[in-house]
């Protein structure tokens, strides 16, 4: 990696640090969001790809046998005492290096939020938190994300950390999905631009991001032994387009292969899946690592295209240790085969810069105060305004007494749990274990320190900011009746391993919303959810935010929201619905199947470890039909639609021009013609002219005007979302004829639509 590509991250961190105006951070995001490049240069050129592989090649030719099975299954260091005799840093994995041929020895550690420390296995250590990638994905903006994974790749490298396991990008298929807040939303050309600006925000730091879980871990319940089927071409067009768009602009090192079975082969010995997609058709050239505790056999997996299995402790044996060697010995897998598992290794860190670049003897502090700004900045970009009824928003100067209500919003800001779970600068004021769920071990429900209510009150000097915690109802009540406006925290926590088992907000939340806005008809409910809930008091209450889960900044980004000193700019990255029957799945799937199990080991303890989840399939009738295309195809209209946002002013669409040829284009004046600054994200939705084909997102952009305002755009659609998959072919085909094109402002807008006509052409897989 080149010293000029590793300042570019750096500088992206000092221009959200720096807190532009609104106007100058967008023409940077744009200018940014057009400069994610390759990581390397292309096959062939001095340093790319072809020449890391080379090198690589030269190393493990050198290697004994020994040494190339060493390097092909890895640690995982809270069960690997005595193992090695390097430091073992508690983390998610260790690899140890091979010091005469210069082969690093590399840490692993989780995850796209941050530097985890799940359960404080490091006493002390913290990291600066970032909002739920859900709210990254609610910015629309691919400068955002290449800043928030520039952030936490340095914040890694300090820490001693050469391997990040980032980059989720599994699409929502359920809502209910206790992961969804980990990720990046319902479509895959949103998901593919942002996971990858985030892939190379992490790498720009010569550390290695994986791109995660390869590929349909798309539910928590069961998620070691579920059966994800789908179709070929479905699959090419929605979860693996995502993947592939990601992996083109992020590059990342390594792709980590998912738990759960994909069309009735383990995803981590799928060779449909690693060989014929991954590596053939798309020609990636680094490594695939399982995910821990995913690998089930020695010779399928390895000559399926697992190339190292990771954190062997959590394995039923160390199947890429003696068992393949041994395989090697008596020909099942091939030498030839075992030596590019090993290059592919060294070319995943070699073209990242991980294998020359080493990190830090000792541990550095990073510069947390300039990286809460950039926890803020992606926060104040994510959080989107739902509802503003009476622009009850922002909060105007004539109220005196505002009280805030529940959600712990006194102390702080909640956070998503699992293995992404980050101990935040400034600590945890709520932490609460858990005895139950399959979550129990690893994670805790954990507030960050950022409290609304503190920065409220300091946003608003000379107004009284009282504070309920929403336990004594009717106090709770009579202070509502007394403020001039309320503000209630609603919050649903979230975590992997446990799907949420349905989209109520829990704990009577729904009931106390409705309480107070009938008791105050000037009432906001934030929401703190790990993805869509249903909203029965919707009618009653004026003004809706959702915040996601905000990170470690929240609560001074919801202020600067709510007061207006930073407008509203997040849309929606997946479908709101209005009621439960309206997904594909209504409540998780397999659900049943887990809660009869674990009543049945409870009534017979003495053999309670006998009762084993069998797989079970899942069939995603939708396709490729994933969130918003669902309800258009079956004629839904959902509670909030995708790509839905409101800001403090308004912007007009005029004069659309929409071109076809090759290539399917509409360019357009956007005026802000409303009294405030604003960004406006303009959104292209595409599809063929035959009236039952659902449309796709083909572009889409983020931009900052001023009042009145006017910019000429022009967005032109990503070819394989106007494409269909031809398995026949087989690769992308775009059949020709007229497609229609809706200029919109979300997914169910189709107030400006044009049509244009499309040359036939076909793309490779």
């Amino acid at each position: 990696m080149t010293k000029a590509r590793m300042a570019g991250g750096l500088a992206t961190i000092a221009l959200v640090a720096a807190g532009m105006t609104a106007q100058a951070q967008a023409q940077a995001q744009t200018a940014n969001a057009g400069t994610v490049r390759p990581q390397s240069p292309a096959n062939g050129e001095a340093g790319g790809p072809s020449s890391a592989r080379a090198r690589a090649d030269r190393i493990v030719a050198r290697m004994t046998q020994a040494e190339k099975i060493a390097l092909v299954h890895g640690l995982f260091p809270p069960m690997a005492a005595g193992k090695t005799s390097n430091e073992l840093i508690p983390s998610a994995g260790h690899i140890d290096g091979i010091p005469r041929l210069g082969v690093p020895l590399v840490r692993e550690s989780d995850a796209s939020l941050g530097v985890a420390n799940q359960v404080e296995q490091r006493k002390g250590d913290v990291a600066t938190a970032l909002p739920s990638s859900l709210a990254t994905a609610a910015s629309f903006d691919p400068a955002i994300a290449q800043a928030g994974g520039a952030m936490i790749g340095s914040e890694a490298r300090d820490k001693r950390f050469n391997v990040l396991l980032a980059g989720g990008v599994n699409l929502t298929r359920d809502p209910w999905n206790g992961r969804n807040f980990e990720y990046l939303g319902e479509d895959p050309l949103l998901a593919g631009t942002l996971g990858g600006a985030h892939i190379a925000g992490v790498q720009s730091n010569n550390i290695v991001s994986t791109i995660k879980h390869f590929a349909l871990n798309a539910q928590e319940t069961g998620r070691m032994v579920v059966d994800a089927r789908i179709g070929e071409a479905a699959l090419r067009m929605s979860d693996l387009l995502a993947f592939q768009i990601a992996i083109e602009k992020g590059h990342p090192g390594s792709v980590m292969c998912a738990y759960n079975k994909v069309n009735g082969d383990w995803a981590c010995e799928n060779k449909h899946l690693l060989t014929d997609v991954l590596k053939r058709d798309w020609g990636y050239p680094g490594w695939v690592m399982s995910d821990w505790g995913a690998v089930h056999s020695t010779v399928k997996a390895a000559n399926a295209g697992l190339d190292q299995e990771s954190g062997q402790e959590l394995d039923k044996a160390i199947y890429f240790g003696a068992p393949l060697a041994e395989a090697v010995a008596k020909g099942a897998v091939s030498e030839a085969r075992l030596d590019d598992m090993v290059a592919r290794y060294l070319t995943g860190l070699i073209e990242t810069g991980a294998f020359d670049r080493a990190v830090p003897a000792r541990t550095v502090t990073p510069d947390y105060a300039a990286h809460a700004l950039v926890a803020q900045r992606t926060a104040e970009a994510g959080i989107v305004l739902l509802k503003n009824q009476g622009d009850l928003l922002p909060i105007a100067r004539t109220a005196k007494r505002i009280v805030v209500i529940g959600g712990n919003a006194d102390v702080g800001v909640l956070s998503g749990g699992g293995s992404s779970q980050v101990r935040s600068v400034g600590g945890a004021p709520v932490e609460i274990p858990l005895s139950t769920g399959g979550s129990a071990s690893f994670a805790r429900i954990t507030y960050h320190a950022s409290s609304p209510l503190n920065a409220l009150r300091k946003a608003l000097p000379g107004v009284t900011v009282d504070w309920v915690d929403g336990r004594n109802f009717n106090a709770t009540l009579d202070a509502a009746r007394k403020a001039d406006l309320a503000i209630v925290f609603a919050t649903q926590w979230t975590t992997e391993a446990d799907d949420v088992p349905d989209l109520h907000l829990p704990n009577q939340q729904d009931a106390l919303i409705a309480a107070i806005a009938d008791a105050q008809p000037k009432t906001i409910a934030v929401m703190e959810t790990g993805g869509p809930v249903l909203m029965p008091w919707i009618a009653k209450v004026p003004a809706v935010v959702q915040a996601w889960y905000p990170g470690q900044r929240g609560g001074e980004a919801l202020a600067a929201i709510l007061t207006g000193k930073v407008a509203p700019s997040g849309r929606l990255p997946i479908t709101f619905p209005a009621d439960a029957s309206q997904p594909p799945r209504p409540r998780p799937v397999g659900l049943d199947r887990m809660t009869d199990l674990q009543a049945a080991a409870a009534a017979n303890p003495a053999a309670a470890s006998s009762y084993q989840l069998q797989s079970f399939p899942v069939d995603y009738v939708e396709g490729a039909d994933v969130g918003y295309r669902w309800y258009e195809k079956k004629g839904l209209k959902p509670l909030f639609p995708f790509g839905h946002g409101l800001t403090y002013t308004r912007f007009a669409y005029s004069n659309p021009v929409v071109t076809g040829g090759k290539t399917l284009s509409v360019t357009f004046t956007v005026t802000n013609v409303g009294r405030r600054e604003g960004v406006d994200v303009p959104q292209m939705y595409v599809a063929r002219d035959d009236g039952a084909t659902p449309m796709r997102l083909g572009a889409f952009t983020r931009l900052a005007l001023k009042p009145g305002e006017t910019r000429r755009v022009t967005l032109t659609a990503e070819p394989r979302i106007v494409a269909d998959y031809d398995t026949g072919l087989p690769g992308w085909r775009i059949a020709g004829g007229r497609y229609r094109v809706a200029l919109a402002q979300d997914a169910a807008d189709r107030t400006m639509v044009s049509t244009a006509t499309l040359e036939p052409q076909t793309m490779k897989p």
